[in-house]
């Protein structure tokens, strides 16, 4: 099932791929998953006799388990038994903890503000007794590829923008972050902040003057999510893709001549996509033919979701799979 296009020799052959979603440090629950899809743990690390998987970032920030998260993903990929893209997280991560050249505001690429600091906390500390091993894991999410592209399905995190993935292939020759794309990934208004907004965070639409979303993460917000399938949307309300409603009556505010310009539409004749990123809610579901979202919130006590891909033109929705997180996190991470 692996592809001869260029910059994907990091996919490694396999009967089929179990894409998995937003892991955000759930460990024990993220064993659960591999272990109810028949992965056995096998000179440390997981393996399916056939199977591969993909994962769709965001393994770091929010959960009990980060450490442990990293190293059986790691594990697995350095194994070439997964490959693992990259998420906002795993980019928020690089940037905070990089060091900015000169000339630059800020002591680091991101800010170290309360609210940047505030969305990495967990993770720092949980390596706060093992910098060397963190080190370890920076160095890798440089390498991690933003996007997965074969001849029958594509991945990204957020959002798939033909041009701007095309201009990385044709332009800078890779499929990851340079150390030239890292340092422009901060810079607003440059290919590289404008490539990472898109592939890693989605596309947005600002709020009217005034207007604030407050998120149930504790955030409050300018902008909000959209999505990228609709074919003719007319309002604020046709391309929202978040769990926090829209304030007052906006869901019915018309969409600019600017704003539908800006939008980006990924066709039903295109081939599969699967992304994470967008905290769904309830029983994991198509959201096109074409489309699986595999972002269910885990970190929220939501679902950590899994499609089981085997090369279908059409995707089924049948082939999803999903461990439901428990409240009680104890109960939770003792039952693999």
């Amino acid at each position: 099932m692996a592809t001869n296009k260029p910059f994907q020799s990091q996919l490694p052959e396999a009967a089929g791929y179990d894409l998995i979603g937003d892991i955000h440090g759930c460990a024990h629950t993220l064993k659960r998953l591999l272990f109810q899809m028949d992965y056995r743990k096998s000179n440390g690390v997981w393996r399916h006799p056939e199977r591969k998987v993909i994962f769709l970032g965001d393994i770091v920030d929010r959960g009990p388990r980060i450490r442990e998260s990293l190293e059986l993903v790691y594990s697995m990929v350095q194994a070439g038994e997964a490959v693992c893209i990259m998420g906002n997280h795993e980019h928020n991560a690089l940037t905070y903890c990089t060091p900015a050249p000169e000339g630059f505001a800020d002591d680091y690429l991101r800010s170290h503000n309360p609210r940047h600091t505030r969305l990495i906390k967990e993770t720092l500390e949980q390596f706060e007794t093992a910098q060397d091993e963190w080190a370890i894991y920076l160095d890798w999410f440089k390498t991690l590829p933003l996007y997965l592209e074969t001849d029958q399905f594509r991945v990204v995190h957020a959002t798939w923008n033909d041009r701007f993935i095309r201009t990385l292939q044709e332009h800078y020759q890779t499929d990851t972050l340079t150390d030239e794309l890292l340092i422009e990934s901060v810079q607003p208004e440059s290919f590289g902040f404008r490539l990472m907004e898109h592939l890693t965070r989605g596309s947005h639409i600002r709020l009217p003057d005034g207007v604030q979303i407050y998120g149930g993460d504790g955030f409050s917000r300018r902008t909000f999510r959209t999505h990228f399938w609709a074919e003719d949307p007319a309002t604020y309300g046709d391309v929202i893709f978040q769990p926090d409603n829209l304030p007052g009556c906006l869901e019915d505010q018309p969409l600019t001549a600017l704003e539908k310009e800006q939008l980006l539409y990924y066709s039903r004749h295109d081939r599969p996509l699967f992304i994470g990123h967008y905290w769904c809610e309830g029983v994991p579901a198509l959201v096109t033919p074409n489309i699986a979202c595999l972002d269910y919130s885990a970190v929220k006590y939501g679902k950590l979701a899994c499609y089981r891909f085997s090369g279908e033109t059409q995707l089924d929705a049948s082939n999803f799979v999903w461990i439901s997180v428990d409240r009680d996190w104890t109960s939770n991470d003792t039952s693999v």
